[in-house]
């Protein structure tokens, strides 16, 4: 068990398990994005700090078909941050709030010697999506390309340049494909620390294993903070799955079948 993992287990806790935690209708999600962890001051703008903070919030709501609605905010600052730099960042918080419906209601700033985020998303759900629900025999699915975000983040330590539109600073969310897919998927979450330990979490929730119909490198398993869709579903759905991510414009890719097999996270923790 790695230390995350045996952090976690100290609480014991139903709640505890999912992207966030649902309580009647209701979804409680938490996520940090500090500096020198997630990011370097000098790899995105205040602007982008902000948005991806946000984003990597709102991720887990959507991951659990859940409609965000409000957001508090802990904002750690430099001391030496100016009002521009301030102003910034506020509009990076305010410009995704405003585009998934989201109202920030307050929060906490202090000053600090480095930028530090953590941000708590209260969202609404009538079905929630959860990592348990996989039977025997079913499919499993990721959408859109994993593996770009490790290689950005590889050339970004080695002082290269990335694209504005890199995945590593202008994520773009499942939610259209989860809002319209939902009642054909039995297991869902989002992919945050890699394809096979993500894979990892789903097997040891439903005591299952998996049978990949096909080779996945290592450097796309294990690349982190792609922010993709990870999904399960019963064979008899896998027409309406393909037609919801056709509808939504979003490519799916079926890679795997859930069996009795024994499973083996080859990555590396992201966290300790």
């Amino acid at each position: 068990m790695n230390l995350e993992n045996y952090f976690i287990s100290q609480f014991d806790n139903a709640h505890i398990g999912d992207d966030g935690a649902f309580i009647l209708g209701t979804v409680y999600s938490k996520d940090a994005f500090f500096e020198d962890v997630h990011f370097k001051r000098e790899w995105m703008s205040y602007y982008q700090v902000a948005s991806k903070a946000m984003l990597v919030n709102i991720s887990d709501a959507i991951a659990m078909n859940a409609r965000p609605k409000y957001a508090l905010l802990s904002v750690a600052m430099p001391k030496n941050i100016t009002k521009v730099q301030m102003k910034e960042l506020a509009c990076g918080f305010k410009d995704v709030a405003e585009k998934y419906g989201i109202e920030i209601i307050g929060g906490d700033t202090i000053s600090n010697t480095k930028l530090d985020i953590t941000v708590t998303i209260i969202s609404y759900t009538k079905k929630a999506l959860l990592r348990s629900g996989i039977k025997n025999g079913y499919l499993l699915a990721y959408t859109g390309t994993i593996g770009n975000a490790a290689k950005d983040l590889k050339k970004l330590f080695n002082l290269g340049k990335i694209h504005r539109k890199s995945k590593f600073v202008n994520i773009a969310l499942r939610d259209n494909f989860i809002a319209r897919a939902s009642r054909f998927l039995s297991s869902g979450m989002d992919i945050s620390d890699g394809l096979f330990s993500d894979l990892d979490k789903l097997c040891k929730v439903n005591k299952t294993g998996i049978k990949f119909h096909k080779k996945i490198a290592k450097n796309r398993g294990c690349s982190g903070e792609e922010y993709e869709m990870l999904v399960a579903f019963d064979k008899r759905h896998k027409k309406s799955v393909i037609r919801r991510a056709a509808q939504s414009r979003t490519p799916l890719n079926i890679f795997a079948t859930s069996a009795r097999v024994k499973y083996t996270n080859r990555c590396k923790s992201h966290h300790f």
